[in-house]
Formats: C-alpha cells, sequence, structure tokens
C-alpha cells in the first residue's frame, strides 16, 4: 500500500508553532519545508490565504494577547520583545492592526477566541460547509439587539473578528437576554461598492445602558427564511465565509423567495462553541411572507 504524501504546509504550522521565539525567516521556514522560497510562499499564501510571514506574525501577537490576559504585571516592551518587535512602539502598531485596539486596551476587557480564530493552527477545511434551509419560514417579532458595530467594505471584513472580540470581553451586562444568545447582524448593504453595516450584539431590553463603545440596533419584525451552518471542528470564520457563498450563490437564487428589505442576522444561540464539531449557525434572511 503507498504511503500518504506529507503535506509540506500541515507539518510547518506546527513546526513554526514550537519555534515563535526564534529567529524566522522565509528561507529558513521553505529550507524546512524542502521547497524553494518562492515555491514555499506561493504554496502558502494559497492554502493559508495570508504569507507565511504575516502568519507567523499573527500567531506571534495572538500568542502576545493570552499573556496580556494572562500575567497582569507583564510590562508591555517585554512582550513587545518576547514576541520579536525591536520596540513597544512597533509591537503596538502591529497589535493594533490586528485587535483593533492598542495592547492596554485589550487588557482591560477584550477577548481572544475570535481573533484566534483568524490565525488558526490547523489547515482551513478542504470541504465545502454543510449549509441546509430549514423547511419552514420562521415569523420574528420587533427586538433589540446591542454591541459595538461599524461598516465594512471587501477589504475590511476580514476585521469582523475585532467587534466579537469587543462584544465578549464585555458580556455580561446589564439589560442583557438571559439566553446569552448572540447574533452577527447586517444591514445597509451597498451590493455595487460591497459594504454594509454589521453588529456583533447580544439581545437587550430596549433602552439598556449599553456599555462603551456598544450601540443599539432594532431589528423589525419579519419573516424569515432560515440557512442552518453545520460546522466541521476547524476555524470558525472560513467556515462561515464558504457557507455564506453557497448561501448567497446559489441556496437563495434557487429558492424562488423575494427578499425583504431588513437586517439580515447569524444567530448563535447561548452554548454555542465553535470548535466543537456539529455547533450549528443559524442564518435568517428576510423574506416577503
Amino acid at each position: 500500500m503507498d504511503r500518504p504524501t506529507p503535506d509540506p504546509i500541515a507539518e510547518l504550522i506546527a513546526w513554526i508553532e514550537a519555534r515563535l521565539d526564534d529567529t524566522l525567516t522565509l528561507d529558513r521556514i521553505a529550507q524546512q519545508a524542502g521547497l524553494s522560497p518562492y515555491h514555499f510562499s506561493r504554496l502558502f499564501t494559497a492554502r493559508m490565504g495570508r504569507s507565511v510571514m504575516a502568519y507567523v506574525r499573527g500567531r506571534r501577537l495572538v500568542r502576545g494577547a493570552r499573556r496580556l490576559c494572562d500575567e497582569p504585571e507583564l510590562k508591555l516592551v517585554e512582550l513587545a520583545l518576547d514576541c520579536g518587535f525591536e520596540s513597544q512602539e512597533a509591537f503596538t502598531r502591529a497589535f493594533k492592526r490586528i485587535f483593533g485596539v492598542s495592547p492596554g486596551r485589550f487588557r482591560a476587557g477584550f477577548a481572544l477566541t475570535p481573533i484566534e480564530g483568524q490565525y488558526p493552527m490547523n489547515l482551513p477545511t478542504s470541504t465545502s460547509t454543510a449549509v441546509t434551509r430549514l423547511p419552514d419560514l420562521v415569523r420574528l417579532e420587533a427586538f433589540s439587539i446591542a454591541g459595538p458595530a461599524r461598516r465594512f467594505d471587501q477589504e475590511s471584513r476580514a476585521e469582523i473578528p475585532q467587534l466579537w472580540s469587543a462584544l465578549i470581553g464585555a458580556l455580561p451586562f446589564k439589560g442583557q437576554e438571559p439566553s446569552w444568545a448572540t447574533y452577527g447582524a447586517v444591514w445597509s448593504v451597498d451590493r455595487e461598492e460591497g459594504s454594509f453595516d454589521y453588529m456583533a450584539g447580544v439581545g437587550i431590553a430596549p433602552g439598556s445602558t449599553l456599555p462603551a463603545g456598544f450601540s443599539e440596533k432594532r431589528i423589525p419584525a419579519a419573516t424569515y427564511a432560515v440557512f442552518r451552518i453545520t460546522l466541521d471542528g476547524s476555524a470558525l470564520h472560513p467556515q462561515v465565509k464558504n457557507a455564506m457563498a453557497t448561501i448567497w450563490g446559489q441556496l437563495i437564487p434557487a429558492s424562488g423567495l423575494k427578499l425583504a428589505d431588513s437586517p439580515d442576522f447569524e444567530l448563535y444561540d447561548g452554548k454555542f462553541e465553535p470548535t466543537r464539531p456539529g455547533a450549528v449557525i443559524d442564518f435568517h434572511v428576510p423574506v416577503e411572507g
């Protein structure tokens, strides 16, 4: 029986993780993979969605963010040097590009898990994400959600996990619905420009006092087609991206449904575990009933 061919990228992920404190260069990593820097760089970028050195910097910053949470007395200058940066200023700039806030602000109340999913230690799933349309339309009365929100376009949408990090870091707060369900709501979509407003939020009682940086969004009463996304335990964000391509590119056009002008949203129940195979996201698309 033929032995399977080793996957150089899969093997390199663990090798890189074990050597984040070392001096890592493209030449050194490519040599470890047994490939030329040019060939390896193209292969890695195609598989992981970013260059190998961007991945290394991201993993170092994710690890640094975890230390910020776990070691409250750690000085930023020491952390910057430990992460391979020449100065605290360079570390702070790089940290803010990924997390959307300074290290000091992150330490004061942000969550790491959503960001860590952008720099997974495993390869993105190579199979199509499982998506099915639930058989019945669902009618929901108006409700309110609150959380951090901003406008995104095709270039900046990779920063959406920053909102989830800010949301989770602020929970719980007074006025939050007890179910702990969370919502990823989209509205004001400009399909020509590819821009939209997005909120990572939780259900609230209208008029609640909100944490700093949060806003309130009223979701009007609507009828929804619900598409269930079943996860496989690998990195969350690539799976959601694949599922949305299937929903908008195949399932909705084939459904014959007429869309309504109202926010759509991802619904995550209060027991949602993104790394558990079989976890589900119910994506609600407003339709004319």
